[in-house]
């Protein structure tokens, strides 16, 4: 009991909570492997950092490999010309309102499952999750079939131009109408993640990223009776690696060793979850199609200024996807931890388990930062050679990485928020600091003022960073801590 107290007192200091009787170092070892093999601890229970310890590595190294899927497929396409990777860049922007309902849900879903884990009802954790997937297909077929038939005129009003559009609309309209696969991989590994079992989440995307990494050049470029394909090759591929992460996901959740054990049962409505679903989700997909709007409209300001430009912001930002992620997954992890400690009762552990995790989320992106301000011309060159494209894209990473410190802070307090099933406090943050600063100022920097590409850059530093001042100031307030689900 002494031992906990201490740890309470003071939850920066990580080696303290993963401290055992066989001494630290040999401890810490035993601690990751448990992580990465999975673990049966209850988080609302023993010492915090411990549990930060075991939720985390798996989390990061799932959005590792969700970054992977990103930088896989622009380092294929982009041997495709700077038009090709301007259609991903385009299309992936559109795809963010795929992301933004799927993530929303994933929120709602994961704090109901997280929620009734604390409480120890696994049978209302089931039928959240059940519940869960069910509005995911729905919601899938109302964006599927516009993108299905109008891919094409996306890209046109997106920016590119009728050619470019012709050559390369195949690659939205798969993506697109696929998009059911993307739900139900976030949802499906939200579960895992709320529930407590982050490496059942972790081997998910592994697997998926295996089998796009394989699928991709063979697709794109040809393998045997498999014809080039081209940029529609890449959509295919990667359609395909996640479905058969989605069929290892349901074979997993019918009882192949889930904390969430799912039967047929679970997946009649319940309009009642569900009406509770919706109301969550409504804040979750709010503060998501808010942020990714203004990611749209950014990649419309950046289009003025050519397809080289484009190319080069597209690949910077895949590079620092491969960064953000698994600091996202870090957050997800105080998301894990908010949810269920306010099931126990426990607010004030929620609360420890947040700074411990913004402490390491903190020192992870700031040397990740001050990598890329050092050297971004390098890593813009592992994906392209033009030197437009390079002196652009180094240009765009330089800049937005000034601002990673903040990020870092910034993640795991909008995360805690909606561990805790408080989406509204994030969803107006976001409208604020996106909509109403970022994208006016970035045209008026831009273009009103004349800084081209430049203004944009200067603009997401400034909104991300007074978002996450903002996020720390309304968590210590603690209002989150009452919030009923």
């Amino acid at each position: 009991m002494a031992h906990k107290k201490e740890d309470d007192r003071n939850p920066v200091p990580i080696v303290v909570g993963l401290e055992r009787e066989k001494g630290s170092f040999r401890g810490l070892w035993q601690d990751i492997k448990e992580s990465v093999a999975g673990t049966d601890m209850d988080f609302t229970k023993g010492a915090i950092g411990r549990a930060v310890l075991l939720l985390s590595i798996p989390m990061v190294l799932e959005m590792v490999m969700e970054s992977v899927f990103a930088v896989v497929d622009i380092f294929f396409v982009s041997r495709l010309g700077a038009d090709a990777v301007a259609v991903v860049g385009i299309t992936e922007s559109i795809m963010t309102v795929v992301y933004a309902i799927g993530m929303g849900l994933g929120m709602a879903t994961a704090a109901l499952v997280a929620r009734r884990t604390g409480e120890k009802d696994h049978n209302g954790a089931s039928l959240a999750a059940g519940q869960g997937i069910l509005l995911a297909v729905f919601a899938s077929l109302l964006i599927a079939i516009p993108g299905l038939f109008y891919a094409k005129d996306l890209l046109v009003l997106m920016g590119a131009t009728q050619e470019v559009a012709d050559s390369n609309y195949m690659y939205p309209a798969i993506m697109l109408s696929g998009n059911v696969i993307v739900m139900l991989l976030f949802i499906i590994n939200a579960i895992f993640r709320s529930s407590g079992d982050a490496a059942l989440s972790m081997r998910v995307l592994w697997f998926a990223n295996i089998a796009n990494i394989i699928l991709d050049p063979m697709f794109i470029f040809g393998f045997g009776v498999i014809p080039a394909f081209g940029i529609k090759g890449a959509a295919i591929a990667t359609t395909i690696g996640r479905g058969l992460a989605v069929m290892y996901q349901i074979w997993i959740l019918t009882g192949r060793g889930s904390r969430v054990k799912l039967s047929v049962a679970h997946f009649r409505p319940d309009f009642g979850i569900m009406r509770k679903l919706i109301k969550l989700s409504a804040g979750g997909i709010g503060q998501l199609l808010i942020a990714t709007s203004s990611w749209i409209l950014m990649v419309r300001i950046i289009s003025v200024f050519g397809s080289e430009v484009l190319a080069g912001y597209t690949i910077a930002l895949r590079i620092m996807i491969f960064s953000l992620l698994p600091s996202w997954g870090m957050s997800n992890a105080a998301a894990t931890l908010v949810g269920q400690n306010l099931g126990a009762g426990q607010p004030e552990r929620a609360v420890r388990s947040v700074w411990m995790t913004a402490y390491i989320n903190m020192a992870f992106l700031g040397i990740a930062g001050a990598v890329f301000m050092t050297w971004p011309a390098f890593f813009i060159r592992l994906f392209i050679s033009d030197p437009v494209v390079v002196e652009a894209g180094a240009l765009c990473l330089r800049m937005i990485s000034i601002g990673f410190v903040f990020y870092a802070f910034g993640m795991v307090m909008i995360q805690a928020f909606n561990g805790a099933g408080d989406t509204q406090t994030p969803t107006w943050l976001n409208f604020i600091f996106f909509w109403l600063i970022e994208i006016p100022l970035a045209w008026i920097l831009a273009i009103g003022i004349g800084l081209g590409e430049t203004g944009v850059y200067y603009a997401i530093v400034i909104a991300e960073s007074s978002i996450a001042l903002a996020g720390i100031i309304l968590f210590r307030r603690g209002k989150w801590k009452l919030k009923k689900v």
